[in-house]
C-alpha cells in the first residue's frame, strides 16, 4: 500500500472516536496492554510528561515540546486529533513521523494487530510509542486523546503529569459533573510522581489532592504559585511579566499563541518546566524564551487562534465546548470590524444549545457540517441556532459556507471559522 491506501485501510478497518463517537470509545487498557506487548514495550525505553485535561492540553504540550527541543532534548510529541495530516500527530523535535514509517508499521503490524481489533486511537498510540523507543527520544510530551484513566496512552509511567483543568465536555463518557470528570482526568496521577494542576476548581481540587495522597504524588496548582500578568497583545505574539511565589521570574517573555486562554496555559507550563527542573532536566531562560517566541515553527502548531488571511480577517480557533467558546467570544469583542460573520459546525453528541447560546446575537451565521459522520447535519443546527436567536444560512460543506462568507465580506469584515476541529481542519 502507499501512504494514502495505508490511512484509508487505517480508517475503513478501524473505530475512530473522532469520525463516529463512542462507538469507537474502549472502556479499558486491554487491547493497548496486548499492542504494547506485540511491540516488546517501547514506552518502556523513552522516558514522557503526561498531560490530560478538558481544554488547554494541546497547547500546553506543543509549549512544553518546544521548550524540550530546544533545550537540546530529542523530543516527541503525541496529540489527537489531527487538522491536516494523520502524521501531525506523531512528531520528534516538530518533524512529522515519515509517510514510509506509517505504511512500514501498518503492513508489519496488521495482521497481528486485527486479531486484537483495537480501535483507531489504540493503533496509534502504538505506532507513536514505538517510533519514539525506535527513534531514541530523550523524552516525549504525550497528551491523552479522552479522559484519562482508561486512556490509551495511560500505560506510561512519566516523569510528571500535568492536568490543564475541568470542564464540562464528552459527558456521556466522562461524566456529568465536574467531580466524575475530574475523576477520570486523575486518572494519569501515578505513584511518586510530581503532578501540576493547571487551575484551582472548588469541585476539582478535593479530587486531586485525594487521589495525590493516595499515590503519594506531590501536587502543585498553576494558581497557588504562578502569576501571569499580561504586559501587551498584538497580532503576532502576547507579552507576560512571570511571578514564581511573588518573585519576577521572567520579565516581558513573549508567547507565539495569541488567544485569551493561553495566559491560563503559560503558567500552567511555566510551572512544569520549574518541575522539570527539579527533576533534573537542563532548561535555561534563553531556552524558554526562544521557544514561547517560536512554538509554531519548532512543533507545527495550528489552530489556536491563527489569523489564516487579512482583508477581510479571517480568524480559526479549535475551541469547541462551553469554555472553550467563552473565551473565543470574549476575545472576539476586542476586535474592530464592520460585521462579524461566523462559520460555525457541531459535532452531533456535544449539547448544542448551550454552545450556540454564547455565541453573539448580531452577527450573520454560516451553518455548515465537516466532512466526517459524527458532523451535526447542517440543517437540524441552523434550526437549533435560530431557537437560541442566531440568524443565518445553512451549508452542506465547510467549504461553501467559508465561501459565502468571503464573498459577502467587505476588506473591513471579520469572519471567524471554529465550533469544531474539523471545521477548522477543513478551512
Amino acid at each position: 500500500m502507499n501512504y494514502r491506501e495505508t490511512l484509508d485501510y487505517l480508517v475503513a478497518r478501524l473505530p475512530m472516536f473522532h469520525r463516529i463517537g463512542a462507538a469507537a470509545y474502549k472502556s479499558d487498557l486491554n487491547n493497548t496492554i496486548d499492542i504494547l506487548n506485540l511491540l516488546e514495550n517501547p514506552h518502556l525505553a523513552f522516558k514522557s510528561i503526561h498531560l490530560a485535561g478538558t481544554n488547554g492540553k494541546g497547547s500546553c504540550s506543543h509549549m512544553l515540546a518546544a521548550i524540550l527541543q530546544n533545550a537540546g532534548y530529542r523530543t516527541g510529541l503525541y496529540t489527537s486529533p489531527h487538522l491536516k495530516d494523520f502524521r501531525e500527530r506523531i512528531r520528534i523535535n516538530g518533524e512529522m513521523i515519515p509517510k514510509e514509517k506509517v505504511i512500514d508499521f501498518v503492513e508489519k503490524h496488521k495482521i497481528d494487530f486485527e486479531k486484537i481489533e483495537p480501535s483507531f486511537f489504540e493503533w496509534t498510540v502504538g505506532l507513536a510509542f514505538h517510533y519514539f523507543a525506535h527513534e531514541k527520544v530523550d523524552i516525549a510530551v504525550i497528551e491523552t486523546g479522552l479522559g484519562g484513566r482508561l486512556d490509551s496512552t495511560n500505560i506510561i509511567s512519566p516523569e510528571l503529569s500535568i492536568i490543564t483543568n475541568i470542564s464540562f465536555d464528552h459527558i456521556a463518557l466522562l461524566g456529568d459533573t465536574i467531580e466524575k470528570i475530574a475523576h477520570e482526568k486523575a486518572g494519569i496521577i501515578k505513584k511518586n510522581t510530581p503532578v501540576v494542576i493547571g487551575e484551582r476548581q472548588v469541585d476539582a481540587d478535593a479530587v486531586f489532592i485525594e487521589k495525590a495522597k493516595k499515590e503519594n504524588a506531590p501536587i502543585f496548582f498553576a494558581n497557588d504559585s504562578i502569576d501571569a500578568n499580561l504586559i501587551n497583545r498584538n497580532e503576532e505574539f502576547t507579552a507576560y511579566n512571570i511571578f514564581l511565589n511573588g518573585d519576577l521570574l521572567y520579565e516581558n517573555i513573549q508567547l507565539s499563541l495569541v488567544g485569551h486562554y493561553q495566559q491560563k496555559n503559560i503558567a500552567t507550563v511555566l510551572l512544569a518546566v520549574e518541575q522539570l527542573k527539579v527533576l533534573g532536566f537542563s532548561i535555561s531562560e534563553d531556552h524558554v524564551r526562544y521557544a514561547l517566541k517560536n512554538i509554531q515553527q519548532l512543533t507545527g502548531l495550528q489552530g489556536r487562534w491563527q489569523t489564516l488571511q487579512n482583508s477581510p480577517r479571517i480568524i480559526c480557533d479549535v475551541g469547541h465546548n462551553k469554555a472553550g467558546i467563552e473565551f473565543i467570544v470574549n476575545q472576539l469583542k476586542e476586535y474592530k470590524y464592520n460585521r462579524l460573520r461566523m462559520v460555525i459546525g457541531l459535532v452531533n453528541d456535544k449539547d448544542a444549545s448551550s454552545i450556540l447560546s454564547l455565541l453573539p446575537k448580531d452577527a450573520m451565521y454560516y451553518f455548515c457540517k465537516a466532512n466526517i459522520p459524527r458532523a451535526l447535519d447542517e440543517n437540524e443546527l441552523k434550526l437549533t441556532a435560530e431557537n437560541v436567536g442566531l440568524h443565518g444560512s445553512s451549508y452542506t460543506s465547510v467549504k461553501e459556507a467559508i465561501d459565502m462568507a468571503k464573498a459577502e465580506s467587505s476588506p473591513n469584515d471579520l469572519i471567524f471559522i471554529g465550533g469544531s476541529t474539523f471545521v477548522v481542519a477543513e478551512s
